[in-house]
């Protein structure tokens, strides 16, 4: 009887003190875990926590027309003149620094009254494509509205949206989804 209540005893210790440790919960990985729902594609964006990109472009010099007569459309882009706008988490909202890139596009659009862009709208990998699609449009129309509002004529913008298809930065975290949140602007006709 001794020994069967010393066992039982070891028993009940051991059991109690793997209680007690300290126990790690198992570790989601990306394969594993369950992917978020985004809002629905007809109720406003709300950002949660966004990352704003607080780095602003340099000014770039003006664009002599020699240059720009001289230049493909290619060059043109390559080297564009034209910043990027970029966006906050689930946003399309213009925050100051996209106020201040697209006053500077402003600018030189008025600069080259000629000039005809595409604006394309862009998302980070999370989401859906038909969300992320959506979002991309609402960048690319708050883009188009806010030069409107500066005097840039309808005529000379367009927009397109390629949601999370063409990443500017192919990494998977959030310096990387930062990038990936914008509006590009692409010169279209000089």
């Amino acid at each position: 009887m001794k020994t069967y209540t010393a066992r039982l005893a070891l028993v009940i210790t051991i059991v109690v003190a793997a209680a007690c440790g300290s126990k790690k919960s198992p570790a989601l990985t990306p394969t594993s875990a369950p992917e978020p729902e985004p809002p629905p594609v007809t109720a406003p964006a709300t950002p949660r926590n966004p990352t704003p990109i607080t780095e602003a472009a340099p000014a770039l010099p003006r664009v002599s027309d020699e240059a720009v007569n001289s230049a493909s459309l290619d060059d043109l882009n390559r080297n564009s003149p034209l910043k990027p706008v970029f966006f906050g988490l689930d946003s399309s909202d213009i925050d100051p620094i996209a106020k201040s890139a697209l006053d500077d596009n402003a600018a030189v659009l008025k600069q080259h009254p000629t000039w005809g862009v595409t604006i394309e709208g862009h998302c980070d990998e999370r989401g859906t494509a038909e969300y992320n699609l959506a979002l991309g449009d609402r960048r690319a129309a708050a883009a188009v509205a806010y030069l409107r509002s500066l005097g840039i004529a309808d005529t000379r913008l367009k927009t397109v949206s390629y949601g999370k298809e063409f990443p500017f930065d192919a990494g998977h975290n959030e310096a990387a989804w930062a990038k990936n949140r914008r509006a590009h602007f692409v010169i279209t006709t000089k």
